[in-house]
């Protein structure tokens, strides 16, 4: 057993009608791959600020190295010793990557220092980085390099994860894992926290669950399967989603010729998009973050109408025509971004269900809302959903990422669309809610709908979908049956290999 290197003892945390963490202890030990595991709202998030001196503990103590450790800030847990990758960059698009990293450094360097501590230490780790790339140019993995980069330049202790696996392909996967283990062999240790369990069985050597803000269990994740992982997560067994036999029908969407340019500076043009999509079929689109996702996603939507090709719904053209008239038409949507695109985060639940059911759920009357008719829609979809809130008078900030990833895909799947398309449908969703979220979406295809989801869970997208395409760079590989394809293939064709001969052997 390795000597310990952060020890918790009794760490609570609570906030107005909430105890984030009640009395949570457990050591993380030197050289060790430590998992934090949790469904949403478990206290997972609450429990890294504190160690990383953004929360400060209503009571408990933490000991790093068998010294006293309590943080006041971040820049005091980066000089003990504690770097934090986050789940969502803070990078800068227009600045290189020496520029990003200085801006993380109390004291930087000359730029051709620093350019050269970076070659070396990025190389050295497997993660090879150019200094002077513009980071608006590089991939989602090579984005992730210059975070962690930015933390081993620190020569930390402790490495925090959150969530570093949700934006790589298979074989970026493959490469973070062995810098990770590679860290660990040098004494190094990693609290590691992820939804993807296997991974966590294939890496981790010891994982704690937490549970309404409890610690519940310690365990070897390899001795366990991901599905004690999760029953251990949840306090209960669920059950995985189920793909019943689905006849396709008639073609709901057909998507022909589509261009559009950038949004901006750094974001993705699509080129040439085309694609079919039946009713009763779920088509999965793969793609690692920054490939056209969210801007695929707003030219089906209607949000962006774009110059060239065609959009047609149920054979009538809806080119031309923006989000409302598309729904009206029965194509909803779920965009990734849950707050400030799918919700509104300072409006209630109520209000956020009336903008998008409005018309579709009949709660308007001449003109004005019925707050009652509202309400009772609000109050289903968290019924239905199993969304945990004091009420529909929440405000959607209020609920945690979890939470109002339920509530955002349940309000679009209870308006009975003909068409939905939903990118990320459970990122950042627990393994049980996750569950739940794609049985839904497999109900809803099972009653007749057509559904597109675009993911960078390849897991998500093999269980669900029927046939798989992969967008890179903004152009779209033609659709092939999920059967005939391995989790390799599709990796390969998210990273770019358009033109691959048709698979014969993969099971």
């Amino acid at each position: 057993m390795a000597a310990p290197l952060l020890s918790l003892t009794g760490l609570t945390k609570a906030y107005p009608g909430v105890v984030a963490n009640d009395d949570v202890s457990f050591a993380i030990g030197e050289g060790e791959i430590h998992a934090l595991l949790g469904e949403n709202g478990a206290g997972k998030s609450t429990l890294v600020k504190m160690i990383y001196g953004l929360v400060k503990p209503d009571a408990g103590e933490m000991q790093l190295g068998g010294a006293p450790y309590a943080p006041s800030e971040p820049s005091a847990a980066r000089r003990a010793g504690v770097a934090m990758v986050f789940q969502h960059f803070s990078l800068f698009d227009a600045l290189s990557v020496a520029e990003n990293v200085a801006l993380g450094m109390e004291a930087p360097p000359r730029t051709r220092d620093l350019a050269r501590r970076i070659r070396e230490v990025s190389e050295a780790y497997g993660l090879p980085l150019d200094p002077f790339r513009v980071v608006g140019t590089l991939s989602a993995g090579e984005r992730q390099r210059v975070e962690i980069v930015r933390c081993l330049l620190q020569e930390p202790r402790l490495l925090i994860m959150d969530e570093p696996t949700s934006v790589l392909t298979p074989q970026e996967v493959s490469i973070l894992f062995d810098t990770l283990r590679q860290l660990r062999a040098e004494g190094r240790s990693i609290l590691y926290i992820s939804h993807k369990l296997e991974e966590i069985r294939a890496l981790c050597d010891t994982a704690t669950i937490l549970r309404l803000g409890k610690k519940v269990a310690t365990c070897t994740p390899a001795e366990v399967s991901a599905r004690e992982l999760a029953e251990m997560m949840v306090g209960a067994s669920f059950a995985a989603p189920v793909a019943r036999p689905r006849a396709r029908g008639e073609v709901l969407l057909e998507v022909a010729g589509l261009s559009l340019p950038a949004p901006g500076a750094f974001g993705t043009p699509l080129r040439d998009i085309s694609l079919t999509l039946r009713r009763g079929e779920v088509l999965g689109i793969g793609g690692v973050a920054g490939n056209g996702q969210d801007e695929l996603l707003a030219a089906l939507s209607g949000e962006r109408l774009a110059p060239a090709g065609s959009v047609r719904l149920s054979g009538q053209d809806v080119s031309r025509k923006g989000p409302l008239a598309r729904r009206d038409a029965g194509l909803l949507s779920g965009p990734e971004e849950r707050l400030g695109h799918a919700a509104a985060p300072d409006m209630s639940l109520t209000e956020n269900a009336v903008l998008t059911a409005a018309r579709r759920e009949g709660l308007l009357s001449r003109g004005f809302v019925n707050w009652g008719r509202a309400r009772d829609f609000a109050q289903t979809v968290i019924d239905r959903f199993d969304v945990r809130t004091p009420g529909t008078g929440t405000a959607a900030r209020a609920l945690s990422g979890g939470n109002l990833q339920k509530f955002v895909i349940g309000r679009e799947i209870l308006q009975r669309p003909e068409v939905l398309v939903v990118n990320q449908p459970t990122w950042g969703v627990d393994a049980a809610a996750a569950a739940a979220i794609r049985q839904a979406l497999l109900d809803l295809a099972e009653a007749g709908a057509g559904i597109i989801v675009i993911s960078q869970d390849l897991d998500e997208l093999m269980e669900i979908s029927d046939r798989f395409a992969a967008l890179n760079e903004g152009r779209l590989t033609s659709a092939r049956p999920v059967a005939d394809l391995s989790v390799e293939k599709i990796g390969l064709m998210m990273g770019g290999a358009h033109d691959m001969e048709a698979p014969h052997a993969h099971a």
